[in-house]
């Protein structure tokens, strides 16, 4: 019998078969990907690796590539003995490099409070011989008493009240007008630094028309001192302050009269320029 040619038709009586074998190569194509992923070249890697590295410095200190276990962990994985980097990832500091931390902090604390106390020591003093030769070079320095305060803040110049003032009055005496003309000029000399007046009286009660306390009294006193430096001496109001400080800070014991003497008294203090 003879055979039969088929026609067009007949040849696409399966059209289905072209559908299958497009899945069929897609298949092929999916298991060959992750076969090639389930095997990485390691030394591949690294060379991909150093040059994103040199060229954007993303995979700097990193080896091999990096996956997580079950638990959650970052493990390596590849052939490549070098392990896992992990200096990228941030580490928790323990409790005794935080101890050293703070430890470390307060040191530095100290140092610049230490280093402040030195700078304020070191000008204060200077201040302190530069108004003690100035006192003497205008021969007052036995009316005075000079000093510093315990922290190098200010240069105190302390002068009785019984030489500038009359008992229970506020005007400075016509005779203590030369000596405090004098403490003027020597004042001149930090006339940009800030100086303070203050009052102090003993504890005696006092009641006048005037002065109904002593607190009354010594502001007075205190701000007819700084009127006369503004006044006289041309010291600006900006860097004076005045105030009275009455019977509270006695520096002697107001049991006996040469206490009391002590106590009463003007106390200048110039402050150094860091205060």
């Amino acid at each position: 019998m003879s055979r039969r040619k088929m026609d067009d038709n007949e040849e696409n009586d399966a059209p289905w078969l072209n559908t299958f074998a497009d899945l069929m190569n897609l298949l092929l194509c999916f298991f060959v990907l992750l076969f090639a992923a389930s095997n990485v070249d390691s030394d591949k890697y690294q060379a991909i690796s150093d040059s994103m590295s040199k060229g954007i410095g993303f995979f700097s200190g990193i080896n091999t590539p990096i996956i997580n276990d079950d638990n959650g962990n970052k493990i390596s994985h590849g052939e490549n003995d070098g392990g896992y980097n992990d200096s990228l990832i941030p580490k928790k500091e323990s409790s005794s490099e935080v101890g050293s931390e703070s430890k470390s902090n307060d040191q530095q604390l100290t140092d610049v409070e230490e280093k402040l106390q030195q700078r304020n020591k070191e000008q204060t003093m200077e201040m302190y011989e530069n108004i003690s030769n100035l006192a003497e070079e205008y021969d007052i320095d036995n009316d005075v008493v000079i000093i510093t305060d315990s922290n190098y803040r200010y240069v105190q110049i302390s002068i009785s009240g019984s030489i500038l003032f009359d008992s229970g009055k506020a005007e400075i005496k016509k005779e203590a007008i030369p000596l405090f003309n004098k403490l003027g000029d020597v004042l001149q000399s930090y006339k940009n630094y800030h100086i303070e007046l203050e009052g102090h009286t003993d504890n005696r009660p006092m009641r006048s028309n005037a002065y109904p306390d002593n607190n009354w009294l010594s502001s007075a006193r205190a701000l007819n001192a700084a009127t006369y430096l503004i006044n006289e001496k041309g010291m600006s109001p900006d860097t004076l302050s005045w105030s009275g400080r009455g019977e509270y800070d006695p520096v002697a014991s107001n049991s006996s009269e040469e206490g009391r003497a002590k106590n009463r008294r003007v106390e200048i203090k110039i402050y150094n320029k860091y205060n």
